[in-house]
């Protein structure tokens, strides 16, 4: 029951993150399970199977608001189907010893990517453009699928900034065409898990666990962005995801690190985070005042 009730934390603190920034579900929630011992591969299946829940709730409320480009959903969710079926394979033919470090210095990048992007960029902006195309989409769904389903998430991290620094898609439609367009995904990984794991290292349960947790948190999430700006949030989840894999890597076979020697790399990281944090939180305060600057200033140039 302690393990139940620890999923479904996890589960929660993950979409309350991703219902916060629009990404970064997958990757918090990996992360939370390999600190809670979980297998690699059967985190990852577990994280996926998940999301078939969460994903299609979140593709049939982004279509209500209209917030979905079908076009997109089709050329990038195929291919990125097909990478996470890859993927999960790969992932489910490594020995826990390789795929443990493996999938730690995948969720490293993505963690330096989110932490990076939210303390020095804020939120992803986009403007409208052109129609992207296949030759575009297609090799972006691909990577960011097989990302998803080896590293257990990358999805929206891979796939929402590549759309937005395209300039061509409004940012509601990039994010609700990413969001829907992950439930191809979620179904595939979960396939390949399925299928080269069987019922192994897999607790449906905890499966059920994962997802309760994530629907209690969906309607938390968007109360919680009022609340903690996503900016700082992004920069705190980040340090998280990047404190977790660090330390699962310096205890990894591949570098097996002393205490002694891990002890200033551990110094570092939290520094670097605290300073990330305080910059974030700089960088917010002057956001705002501009904005209620021009607030104010907008009525007298009218």
């Amino acid at each position: 029951m302690r393990t139940l009730v620890l999923l479904a934390l996890a589960g929660l603190g993950a979409q309350l993150v991703d219902g916060s920034l629009g990404m970064a579900y997958g990757v918090t929630s990996t992360t939370l399970l390999l600190a809670l011992g979980t297998n690699p591969a059967a985190a990852s299946a577990t994280v996926h199977l998940a999301e078939i829940g969460t994903t299609l709730m979140s593709g049939a409320a982004h279509w209500r608001f209209g917030n979905v480009d079908w076009k997109v959903v089709a050329r990038i969710g195929v291919p990125g189907a097909l990478g996470a079926f890859l993927g999960a394979t790969v992932l489910s033919r490594l020995s826990t010893g390789v795929a443990e470090p493996v999938m730690s210095l995948i969720l490293l990048g993505l963690g330096l990517y989110v932490m990076s992007r939210f303390t020095f960029r804020g939120m992803p902006k986009g403007n409208l453009g052109k129609p992207l195309g296949k030759r575009f989409l297609s090799p972006l769904g691909l990577v960011a699928g097989f990302l998803d389903a080896t590293g257990g998430g990358g999805w929206g991290p891979v796939g929402t900034p590549a759309l937005l620094a395209s300039g061509r898609m409004e940012p509601r439609k990039v994010i609700g065409s990413i969001d829907t367009s992950e439930f191809m995904v979620a179904i595939a990984a979960s396939l390949g898990f399925l299928l080269s794991l069987g019922s192994q290292g897999l607790d449906w349960a905890w499966v059920a666990a994962f997802l309760l947790g994530g629907l209690i948190a969906a309607p938390i999430a968007a109360w919680l962005v009022r609340l903690v700006p996503p900016r700082v949030l992004g920069s705190a989840v980040g340090g998280v995801i990047i404190v977790t894999n660090v330390n699962t890597l310096l205890k990894s076979d591949w570098i097996a690190v002393s205490s002694a020697l891990s002890t200033p790399v551990y110094v570092l990281l939290y520094a670097l985070w605290a300073a990330a944090l305080a910059y974030s939180i700089r960088a917010h305060r002057k956001e705002r005042a501009t904005e209620e600057a021009a607030e104010v200033a907008e009525p007298v140039a009218v």
